[in-house]
């Protein structure tokens, strides 16, 4: 018989009750160091005061009112995410699929605005991952997302990851208009894009009049040391997706585009009954204010440098288990030998919570305010769990 839930999760038979900052407590009362961050969202930690002082307050004034009105916490996110990117406007809603959604409509509509609406065409790449709805799975489409769910969408056409000549040709086609990626691809196992690629991306859609998309849902909000991994590149999309630790745990989700981007996007054209409301808002707000307070990512930087000297050292000292090291800033996989949820698994029976994700990767992605000692402490569980498992598998 189906459960309650719908079971379209394979979940871990762990019930978190308690969390505080790095740690997860268990029902059991076990505590487990937090490496997942509930994949890349908590960016800074559970029950960061500054949050639960936000949302507090802002509880005890307001909840609602829908955007029929002026949102003033709303208008005041906008204006620090202006402030501090490369985007003129922002639009608001509930998570990282949302806002790819809109990224396929604000890129469809400036086409129809700029008398070329038959430029519909979104270049994306194998191993991309930008949301589960039927436009996002469209754009993705690989097997694993898409088997069952057609027909898909049209409008779409994936390139290999890494094949220049490829994507060249497929750019100067001409019904093609806009090209989506991630900076760094979370799902597909940390591939991170050189910055040399992102650079030769912008050149690419300035060269043919592309809007280039860039879905930061996952290695955005200071995961990689800067506030927006692109930057590390030099260079600005026209359109970003922005998600997960934008709210800090939080549902929020945000559209940052250019004002030439956004030109077709005029009143009815898209809307959201929840996005952009007080409480979200209000969260998003301190969170930014803490991610861009003076040395907040030099201390990133510092934290992400000193994780990876020591997953460097796990790998060296099981060989038989790892493989390498990839990523970037607090955003990093392991390359697996043996099986990559063996891995997750033998972790968390050493108190260490991490994410599997493709090419037989584990994801360490830990709080941005993660102590070096719990970053050490991590590491050790890690060490432990690697010795367990390499013990199984010669038993086995």
């Amino acid at each position: 018989m189906i459960p309650p839930v719908l079971p379209s999760y394979s979940r871990a038979k762990l019930s978190f009750v308690k969390g505080e900052g790095s740690w997860l407590v268990e029902a059991d009362g076990r505590r487990f160091l937090d490496f997942a961050s509930g994949i890349a969202v908590m960016a800074l930690g559970h029950g960061h005061p500054a949050l639960v002082a936000a949302l507090t307050e802002q509880a005890g004034r307001l909840w609602h009112t829908s955007n029929l009105y002026t949102v003033p916490e709303q208008e005041a996110l906008a204006r620090r995410l202006v402030e501090h990117t490369f985007a003129d406007t922002v639009f608001f809603c509930n998570s990282g699929t949302e806002a790819t959604e809109l990224a396929v409509k604000m890129a469809r509509k400036y086409r129809h605005e700029s008398d070329a609406p038959e430029r519909t065409t979104i270049l994306t790449f194998e191993g991309a991952f930008h949301g589960r709805s039927m436009a996002a799975i469209s754009a993705a489409g690989s097997e694993k997302l898409t088997k069952g769910f057609g027909p898909l969408l049209p409008g779409f056409r994936q390139l290999p990851f890494g094949d220049h000549d490829a994507l060249r040709a497929a750019a100067a086609e001409p019904d093609v208009g806009a090209i989506m990626v991630e900076p760094v691809q979370g799902e597909s196992g940390i591939r991170p894009l050189p910055d040399v690629c992102l650079k030769g991306l912008r050149d690419l859609c300035d060269a043919h009049g592309l809007l280039l998309i860039l879905d930061e849902i996952q290695c955005g909000m200071g995961r990689t040391g800067r506030l927006f991994a692109h930057e590390w590149a030099g260079i600005t999309p026209d359109i970003m997706l922005v998600a997960k630790g934008i709210g800090g745990g939080y549902p929020l989700g945000a559209l940052l585009a250019t004002e030439e981007a956004a030109r077709g996007m005029t009143a009815g054209t898209h809307g959201s009954t929840y996005g952009g409301n007080p409480l979200g808002c209000a969260v998003g707000a301190a969170v930014m204010d803490e991610i861009t307070r003076e040395g907040f990512l030099d201390e990133v930087r510092a934290k992400a440098g000193f994780l990876r000297q020591r997953l460097e050292g796990l790998v060296a000292a099981h060989p038989d288990i790892f493989e390498g090291v990839r990523g970037a800033g607090l955003m990093l996989g392991l390359k697996c030998r043996a099986t990559n949820t063996d891995v997750v698994a033998a972790g968390y029976e050493a108190g260490i919570l991490t994410v599997p994700a493709g090419d037989n990767v584990v994801r360490v992605l830990p709080a941005l305010t993660i102590a070096e000692a719990e970053i050490a402490e991590g590491v050790s569980r890690l060490d432990a769990a690697a010795t367990a498992l390499s013990e199984r598998i010669k038993a086995a």
